[in-house]
């Protein structure tokens, strides 16, 4: 296989660990399999830039002096806001021109300023989302994966999750032990898929400010497989089903029934990821009752089994 430029575009005010967590990743996998990928870093002059958090990095080379990457990554930060208008101009002319257009955190809106992902579906961090929706109609936003392949270009979420798109993409271009071999360097898991949502159920919802609320919020989050129907958790929060279920959606921002869902997805996805129980126990202790129930939520929520997503997510054992 020849070997591949990865090129890492890099203004002030960048979000270093966007810069940084994606270089590890392929200089690591550089390590492991020689000749696969050559790493570098370009600003618009040339001139070392200075991070969001304080960090001043020298980069290779100038970005005017840069010749068709295989692998182009535009990472994020607060200098995404006002970005140099010859920074959209030279992604406009030279993103085209890579094999894998690929952004981290807010670098979207970098590479959507230069007209780059219209008619694409993306994501960005959570608390950009709207902003690049609003500002870019003709491009599709999705907030909740951690990252999104859509053809040649490649998006992810805050921060960390460059480090999974990353790890996807080594994988994509060597094989999964490469990918395996670096994560565990990195001690970081190789398992997170794309559509894995940004937050974990709890965090994507609102928390109750009524105490009843909350502490039912929490209890269905540690048994999920008890009886969890409206009449029953309106019950154990003192009030009556109807009431329990417009109070709910009110100030979590979601509905009884959509909080059961992602709570039992999220716990069966943590177990197949974590241990070696069979699914039918799975299934039991997530409250889905049957391995053809947890099936059907897995096949509607992620569009994968629960037999395939253990065996893509759960990391191998290391001997």
């Amino acid at each position: 296989m020849a070997q591949r430029t990865v090129l890492v575009v890099l203004f002030d005010d960048v979000q270093s660990l966007d810069v940084t967590g994606p270089v590890e990743v392929f200089a690591g996998a550089e390590t492991h399999t020689p000749g696969t990928y050559r790493v570098r870093t370009a600003s618009l002059d040339g001139a070392p830039v200075r991070t969001s958090s304080g960090l001043t990095v020298v980069p290779d080379q100038a970005l005017t002096d840069v010749s068709g990457p295989d692998t182009l990554i535009v990472p994020g930060g607060q200098g995404c806001r006002n970005p140099d208008p010859r920074l959209i101009d030279w992604l406009r002319v030279n993103g085209p021109r890579a094999r894998r257009l690929v952004s981290v955190c807010t670098g979207a809106i970098l590479l959507a300023g230069a007209g780059l992902l219209d008619g694409r579906r993306v994501t960005t961090h959570w608390a950009y989302s709207d902003r690049l929706a609003r500002d870019h109609p003709a491009v599709d936003v999705d907030p909740d994966p951690i990252y999104i392949r859509d053809g040649h270009v490649a998006t992810s979420a805050g921060v960390t999750s460059g480090i999974d798109l990353a790890l996807a993409l080594v994988e994509e271009d060597l094989d999964r032990d490469a990918a395996l071999t670096v994560a565990r360097h990195l001690v970081v898991f190789l398992r997170r898929p794309g559509n894995q949502a940004q937050f974990s159920v709890q965090l994507a919802a609102q928390t109750a400010r009524r105490e009843p609320l909350r502490e039912l919020q929490q209890w269905i989050t540690e048994h999920p497989d008890a009886n969890l129907s409206v009449e029953s958790l309106a019950a154990r929060a003192g009030f009556s089903p109807r009431h329990f279920a417009r109070a709910f959606q009110a100030e979590t921002g979601t509905t009884p029934g959509r909080y059961v869902d992602r709570v039992r997805l999220e716990h069966a996805r943590r177990l197949l990821e974590d241990t070696g129980d069979g699914v039918e126990e799975v299934s039991r202790v997530s409250g889905y009752g049957t391995p053809e129930a947890m099936r059907r939520a897995f096949v509607k929520a992620l569009g994968t089994s629960p037999a395939e997503y253990r065996r893509r997510f759960r990391p191998a054992p290391v001997h």
